[in-house]
């Protein structure tokens, strides 16, 4: 092969390499899912893997090895009074059975009240690392000059989760990750899992193996639905004590506010057996919270006013019995990994 043909031979393999790449950067980009490491990047666009779940889950929570198991899960405690009430409510009256709370939102203080009043709530910790509404700000629960890598020149959590992820430091997220649980138990919350606000912990590979590592160091059930399976490899063993959500529910921006209850009927019509979630935001459509959410649709104030008044109307609830779901929470899942003593 001459020098020539082993030229223009290198040349078309640079121009498939950068095609390729940028495919992948801008199918990412396209579906705001911001990964950045090209070996994550190339298993979640073609890896099968699966995630096996912990042994005979079902049995063990006390339920049929074919049943349908479902969480219902209100996000976002915390971020504001209309977040709070709605979710209170919808807790009291059993519309859902599950919600987690953002530690370092301004209105947290008011979810400890309430957990005290109602100790045997599932209540776990929205781990938040991003503060992402234009006029509406925190920074983290350590002083920010012991997290730099996580924190803007204003002082407060970036906005948008690829900054945080560019950023940010494996050491500085492990420190606010354990001082976020430290303080929800210092001011009174037993939490029964965590999670990842705006998911900005699944998408770097050391990002994600820090939240599992905090969860099991804490003895907490950490949320991992299935479809973050790639992270896992002969370098990352999935441990033996995860709970995969075989398939997690949320509505996006793909959603019409005219479908939205067809969207949530149609998943418990169409719900297969296994651990499933369906994750909710809810708030009433009130001043404060079309102010903080600045009228944007995603989220806002009518989403979320939405996600309300679906799970707590009378067809979500027939949905649930006509399909024989069985509803389970976090803190059974706890109590079977980490049996309280």
């Amino acid at each position: 092969m001459n020098k020539i043909l082993k030229s223009k031979l290198l040349l078309v393999l640079i121009f498939l390499f950068v095609s390729i790449l940028g495919s992948f950067r801008l199918y990412f980009n396209i579906n705001d899912i911001p990964i950045y490491d090209l070996r994550l990047a190339f298993n979640f666009i073609f890896s099968k893997n699966q995630i096996p779940q912990y042994d005979n889950l079902s049995e063990l929570l006390g339920y049929e090895k074919d049943d349908k198991l479902l969480i219902l899960h209100a996000d976002d405690l915390g971020l504001s009074k209309s977040v709070n009430q709605a979710s209170f409510d919808a807790l009291n009256n059993q519309y859902v059975n599950s919600a987690s709370v953002m530690i370092p939102a301004p209105n947290t203080i008011e979810v400890a009240d309430y957990f005290k009043e109602n100790p045997n709530t599932d209540l776990g910790l929205h781990l938040t690392f991003t503060a992402e509404w234009k006029n509406y700000k925190w920074a983290g629960i350590s002083p920010n000059d012991s997290i730099p890598s996580i924190i803007n020149t204003k002082g407060y959590f970036f906005e948008k989760k690829k900054t945080f992820i560019k950023r940010g430091s494996a050491s500085d997220v492990k420190k606010e990750l354990q001082a976020q649980i430290d303080y929800a138990k210092s001011i009174g919350i037993i939490p029964t899992h965590i999670d990842s606000h705006e998911g900005a912990l699944f998408f770097s590979p050391e990002f994600f193996k820090t939240y599992i590592e905090v969860g099991n160091e804490n003895e907490l059930p950490v949320f991992v639905p299935q479809v973050l399976a790639p992270h896992f490899n002969g370098n990352f063993l999935k441990p033996n004590n995860l709970v995969v959500v075989n398939k997690m529910y949320m509505a996006d921006k793909n959603v019409s506010f005219e479908n939205w209850s067809k969207y949530y009927i149609s998943i418990l019509n169409n719900l297969n057996s296994g651990l499933n979630e369906i994750i909710v935001h809810l708030g009433y459509d009130n001043t404060e919270m079309q102010k903080i959410t600045s009228q944007r649709i995603a989220y806002g104030s009518k989403w979320r006013n939405l996600d309300y008044t679906i799970v707590s109307s009378p067809e979500f609830k027939e949905a649930l019995i006509k399909n024989n779901i069985k509803l389970v929470t976090w803190k059974q899942i706890k109590n079977l990994l980490y049996p309280p003593n």
